[in-house]
């Protein structure tokens, strides 16, 4: 992965946490890592545990950022989250999958559009 690339998916998560905040969610954490992979963040919105997958991209000359959550990317956020639960010993919570698409445009640090998707898959 490019520089580039990383700082604008940086950008990205730092657009879409602020957006979060605003919107009344509490951030739980960020880039959660474990075996299975990562999950963007993990966010709670009242008694809602929720799995925030953060896309961003610069342009669309490859597609836009919804487009980029396919069912296997949906099938690997289940087994991290299900890996979460399990060992942060959340069983019985009521959870949910969102998407924040963060589409900027021409400067990286002007913010064109975020788009918030709750319980998207």
């Amino acid at each position: 992965m490019t520089k580039e690339r990383i700082i604008l998916g940086f950008q990205g998560e730092e657009a879409a946490c602020k957006y979060l905040l605003q919107h009344g969610y509490e951030i739980v954490t960020r880039n959660y890592r474990c075996k299975l992979g990562e999950m963007d963040v993990v966010a709670r919105d009242g008694d809602t545990l929720v799995f925030v997958e953060v896309r961003t991209r610069g342009t669309n000359s490859f597609g836009i950022a919804e487009e980029s959550v396919d069912w296997r990317k949906q099938q690997r956020l289940r087994k991290i989250a299900q890996y979460y639960l399990v060992s942060e010993h959340k069983k019985e919570v009521d959870c949910r999958f969102d998407v924040v698409t963060v589409n900027f445009g021409g400067a990286v640090n002007i913010t064109e559009q975020i788009k918030h998707y709750q319980g998207a898959f």
